[in-house]
């Protein structure tokens, strides 16, 4: 193994860890203070997964419609609804490490070994990543927070599975398909600070064209596409269609139960 692997592997432990670290170190009375008055806000229990290919423009259309970003500080939506998405903790781990995220595509074809320490191996830069965005998820989880969700949708079973698992905390779930042609897709994800290959991005692009269907009787009434083929505002009808989801009153009669819970503790004041 190279001097380069070497160095990245060591930094990636450490960096990771401090982060982690840093991100992580909550008390439980902030948590408890969450639920307390978190119980009464307009997001909470209601989830919204964001799906489409590299390209598609999921943070376009996440700031448009939630005026959210990839970075922590506008992670937090007006809606009251948290932003779950590793790719920022990626991101940043892999400038960290001395590589430039646009060099993804290169790195896959030129040197398949750093390619699998990054994206593949147990403990690389994408698990660590995935790994702190899921204890940040299920911080949020536990005060039943809103969440948006970003991911690709090019795999239905992972996505079945995390909506399983919210509908069984008490979340009331939906989805906003983004989509665009393979050119355009092609187009943005070479113009992207974290380039992929060509080929993984039509591999991804094919295989959520192929589960678009799918998510739509997935989710039923809870869906919608934005054809993000052009950049430009979100049609007021999505808009409205996801304010009214976010708005109206949670239907999972186990959110309900869990909000009648946090009420009945908040009132008898059981959590101090």
């Amino acid at each position: 193994m190279s001097v380069k692997h070497n160095l990245i592997e060591s930094k990636i432990a450490k960096s990771m860890l401090e982060l982690e670290t840093e991100m992580f170190s909550i008390k439980e009375s902030i948590l408890e203070q969450l639920i307390l008055e978190g119980v009464d806000d307009p997001g909470i229990l209601k989830c919204v997964f964001l799906a489409g290919g590299p390209g598609s423009g999921k943070s376009f259309t996440a700031k448009e419609i939630f005026g959210v970003g990839k970075s922590f500080t506008s992670s937090f939506s007006s809606y009251g609804l948290k932003l779950v998405n590793s790719d920022p903790a990626f991101e940043s781990e892999l400038k960290k490490n001395g590589i430039d995220p646009k060099d993804l595509g290169k790195i896959e074809k030129e040197d398949p070994a750093l390619w699998d320490m990054i994206t593949k191996n147990p403990g690389g830069i994408r698990d660590k990543a995935k790994s702190i965005t899921t204890k940040q998820q299920n911080f949020y989880e536990a005060g039943r927070l809103g969440l948006i969700i970003d991911g690709t949708g090019d795999e239905y079973s992972k996505i079945k599975k995390k909506k399983d698992h919210a509908e069984s905390l008490g979340y009331d779930c939906y989805m906003v398909f983004v989509n665009t042609s393979l050119e355009v897709a092609q187009e943005r994800n070479a113009k992207r600070d974290r380039t992929l290959p060509e080929s993984l991005v039509s591999d991804i692009w094919k295989a959520c064209q192929q589960n678009l269907g799918k998510f739509h009787n997935l989710f039923g009434g809870n869906f919608a596409i934005v054809d993000n083929t052009v950049y430009k505002p979100v049609d007021t009808s999505v808009q409205k269609a996801v304010s009214q989801f976010i708005s109206k009153p949670i239907t999972n009669r186990i959110g309900l139960k869990w909000i009648e819970t946090a009420r009945a503790l908040k009132k008898s004041n059981i959590i101090k």
